[in-house]
């Protein structure tokens, strides 16, 4: 009997129960399912924070202070006022840096008309979109004579923008930042929020206007740096921490600042979530491997019911191979028709997760094949034992059962 005839028989048999069929096959349906929805849903979240995270800035190393100690009691890294504008000023002379930006920042209290809100007022150089990786939604970011004039210019954020009521025409009109008018001359495009920070809620203005107005000294919150090629990070970051350290009269093990980059937080990222889809892939599995002894229990319930059918068609020279292969081409047609059902499913819930839930899903061609090989394994491993059941039958025992 050729392999298509076989599963043209295993059809016409599974055909004839519909409804058990139906139910064998439910376990796999819904672990392939699972599989496809979980590890789609995984890996949109992956994608998402990476790519979040790649928009944080080019290439994006940033200096933080360090931390102070007061007796025996050591505070918070960034708790200490050792980075100046100097620093940065320095720092943009190394080889390899394409652009710095140093940072200062409060909180200010904004209003236009009878809008108000209270957000970070930053105040930062020109250099700061590109180190950055802002896009300019409407007009232009204030430019280097702003600095060197400390004009009362403000860039907002897609967010403040809106809470001011000025979403679609800032450019030109004037707000208040803790009572002192500035002229918008700009809005960023939307980024998104970074943790507990949302990066389209913030007002930037030059760091000498926020310096006369609202912060004073040299003291700088943090210095962003965009190196020139991602594959001198390292040389640029160890450039970095020699300069600032002989600036500082520090070393290596008592430096007074941190700096960090965003390979280290993609390397940590990626790790948890590739332990985050091994363990969504793993529960989902355990779906496949119910759905598998579902199969393998009707299979026997099966060979149980046509014994007799059995005995007759090893009487007229059916081999036991020929009885193996019959039964586990049914256990296969099972797991292959549940598999396909299931990937059709678990697209489809990924798409609805996506779309109701607002989370980021992936489709994954190399998850829809692992899906579908889980399935064929699923349909042999679980179809062996019930299938060489069928082929050791005694044909004359066979025969005899009723």
């Amino acid at each position: 009997m050729s392999l298509l005839e076989m599963v043209r028989l295993a059809l016409s048999r599974l055909r004839t129960s519909r409804l058990r069929t139906f139910l064998t096959m439910l376990g796999v349906i819904i672990g392939v399912a699972s599989v496809v929805a979980l590890v789609g849903v995984g890996q949109g979240a992956t994608s998402g924070i990476t790519s979040r995270l790649q928009g944080l800035g080019t290439n994006l190393l940033t200096v933080s202070p360090g931390s102070t100690t007061t007796g025996f009691t050591r505070s918070a890294a960034g708790s200490a006022t050792t980075l100046t504008q100097e620093d940065a000023q320095a720092l943009a002379k190394i080889g390899g840096v394409a652009a710095v930006e140093p940072e200062v920042s409060g909180q200010g209290f904004l209003v236009n008309g009878d809008s108000n809100t209270t957000t970070t007022v930053l105040g930062t150089t020109p250099a700061y979109p590109y180190v950055r990786a802002y896009d300019i939604a409407q007009g232009s970011f204030f430019n280097q004579a702003s600095v060197d004039n400390a004009l009362r210019v403000v860039v907002l954020g897609a967010t403040t923008a809106s809470d001011l009521g000025l979403a679609g025409d800032a450019v030109g009109r004037t707000v208040t930042i803790t009572g002192i008018p500035f002229e918008v001359v700009g809005v960023l495009a939307t980024k998104g929020s970074s943790g507990a920070f949302s990066q389209d809620d913030q007002a930037i203005i030059p760091i000498s206007t926020h310096r006369a107005y609202f912060s004073s000294g040299d003291k700088v919150r943090s210095i962003g740096i965009s190196v020139s090629d991602a594959s001198q990070i390292e040389l640029a970051k160890a450039n970095v921490a020699a300069l600032l350290q002989q600036r500082h009269g520090v070393t290596s093990s008592t430096q007074d600042f941190t700096i960090a980059d965003q390979a280290q937080l993609l390397e940590t990222f990626s790790s948890v979530a590739a332990t985050l889809a091994l363990l969504l892939g793993g529960i989902a599995s355990i779906s496949l491997l119910v759905g598998g002894i579902g199969i393998m229990n009707i299979m026997l319930v099966s060979v149980r019911e046509r014994t007799r059918e059995i005995g007759i068609r090893k009487a007229v020279g059916a081999r036991g191979r020929d009885i193996l292969a019959q039964f586990l081409i049914e256990a296969l047609v099972i797991s292959v028709i549940g598999g396909a059902i299931g990937i059709a499913v678990g697209l489809l819930v990924s798409l609805g997760i996506s779309t109701f839930a607002g989370w980021s899903t992936t489709f994954s061609p190399v998850t829809v094949i692992a899906a579908v090989g889980f399935s064929i394994a699923v349909g042999v491993v679980f179809g062996v034992w019930p299938a060489r059941q069928a082929a050791r039958l005694d044909p004359i025992v066979a025969l005899r059962y009723e």
